[in-house]
């Protein structure tokens, strides 16, 4: 991680107190905001959990083309888990891009790291080592959908996007200002890909999951793009301590959709942790 990055004021945030001082740090999925998690906050007991904006979303400040975004992620995140954790490490809860801002901090930072809760984490080079026929397809739709994106598309770009990694129902039916909100920030996807398409930021590095011997949570919907269930198992495979569950009738926003009902195998993986 650059230099520069190393010493970063907080990113902006909200906290959950759920009955307990036990920290938790919680990261959001693209295009959404702190407040995805306060459905699954509402679940957990015995913890406080705070949850950020990652850069570009919500209250933190826009992104700027041309500099590492998952890298200045990760900064911020480090950053509050110093700060949450005061010297001791902190449980991490990640959705989606926000996963593998996690994972790659127990990469990284394994003294920050008591346990890992990854719901679908979006590390898309994973999935190659186990089903590289689904990565390759994967990969060619998801560079089409960036070329919308590059011709300035972004409507139809963020209609792509959300009919595969959205809640199920089309972006013309969400309220206006939902889709007004990702319809503008649909450029931040694509500038996610070199870290998670290619591994950019070295997650995938040989013996670096290997190294993350805390107990991992690994949460998918069963519905999901396929390429997330190449992506698990490549990480159930090298992460010593991983389960796996799987949420019927879920898509990729099972955190938000079906927070009540992964809520206590949540709480569980806290409690044993």
């Amino acid at each position: 991680m650059p230099e520069d990055l190393h010493h970063i004021a907080l990113p902006p945030h909200r906290t959950w107190h759920r009955g307990g001082d036990r920290p938790v740090l919680a990261l959001h999925c693209s295009l959404a905001h702190a407040g995805a998690w306060s459905g699954l906050a509402a679940g957990l007991e015995g913890v406080s959990i705070t949850a950020t904006d990652a850069p570009g979303h919500g209250r933190a400040e826009d992104w700027q083309p041309g500099t590492d975004m998952h890298s200045l992620a990760t900064a911020q995140s480090i950053a509050m888990a110093e700060n949450l954790g005061q010297g001791a490490a902190i449980d991490l809860m990640g959705h989606s891009f926000g996963g593998t801002v996690a994972l790659r901090i127990a990469v990284e930072r394994p003294d920050l790291v008591r346990s890992l809760t990854l719901v679908e984490p979006v590390i898309f080079a994973a999935g190659r080592a186990v089903d590289a026929a689904a990565y390759e397809r994967f990969r060619t739709d998801h560079l089409g959908f960036a070329e919308l994106v590059a011709v300035g598309d972004r409507e139809a770009a963020a209609a792509l996007f959300h009919s595969h990694w959205g809640s199920g129902e089309r972006l013309s039916d969400l309220p206006e200002r939902t889709r007004a909100y990702m319809v503008d920030r649909i450029h931040l996807i694509v500038a996610q890909n070199p870290a998670l398409l290619d591994d950019a930021a070295g997650i995938l590095r040989p013996g670096g999951l290997e190294a993350v011997d805390v107990p991992v949570l690994l949460i998918e919907g069963a519905d999901s793009p396929e390429i997330m269930d190449a992506v698990h198992r490549a990480l159930a495979l090298r992460l010593p301590q991983a389960s796996r569950l799987v949420v019927p009738k879920a898509g990729h926003m099972v955190a938000i959709t079906h927070a009540a009902s992964i809520a206590a195998s949540v709480q569980a993986h806290l409690d044993a942790a």
